[in-house]
């Protein structure tokens, strides 16, 4: 699980759920919420997982009802959070930040609950800046609020969107543990 820190780095940004924490969300009770919003607005939720929800929402008008649904989730997830075996290994020398999917509330919520809110110099969420992963932009805000440029940025994340994210922001990337997750 260990991710060495290359010497050409001054920071290092961490995904948050599936990286340092397992936030407890049931997906499939926020998709059956968000799949009948979508069709009270004349919307086919049918083959579309939640990401691909949110983005059909924007696009028919209802995008914060949707958030607001997805936020609550992951607020009252982040307070059931998991602390996973990585989060002892963050770290200690260079400035850290987080740069995740989920509303930047719930990071807060899920840092403070497992005593890692201290150590983030940057908390970039989902809803912190225009766009939203794999986007550039959340992962660049990132850095920035850490004093780093992206080149000698390293992210550090669980997903095929974390590396892609990092990819796009022109950051370097490691996985925490052997490669891509499921989720």
């Amino acid at each position: 699980m260990t991710v060495t820190v290359p010497d050409d780095v001054d920071a290092v940004v961490y995904d948050l759920d599936g990286t340092l924490v397992r936030l407890t969300v049931d997906w499939r009770t926020v998709e059956s919420e968000i799949a009948a919003v979508l069709r009270d607005a004349d919307v086919d939720p049918s083959g579309l997982d939640a990401w691909a929800m949110l983005d059909a929402a924007e696009d028919a008008g209802v995008g914060s009802e949707v958030e607001s649904l997805i936020a609550a989730a992951e607020r009252d997830g982040a307070r059931d959070a998991r602390r996973l075996p990585f989060a002892d290994e963050i770290e200690t020398r260079l400035p850290i930040g987080i740069c995740s999917l989920n509303c930047e509330q719930s990071c807060h919520i899920a840092l403070e609950k497992h005593d890692l809110a201290e150590r983030m110099g940057s908390v970039v969420g989902r809803d912190s800046v225009p766009e939203r992963k794999p986007a550039p932009e959340p992962l660049l805000a990132a850095a920035e609020e850490l004093g780093a440029t992206p080149e000698r940025t390293l992210f550090v994340g669980d997903s095929a969107g974390d590396e892609e994210a990092a990819e796009r922001a022109g950051t370097q990337f490691a996985y925490v543990g052997d490669g891509p997750t499921s989720y």
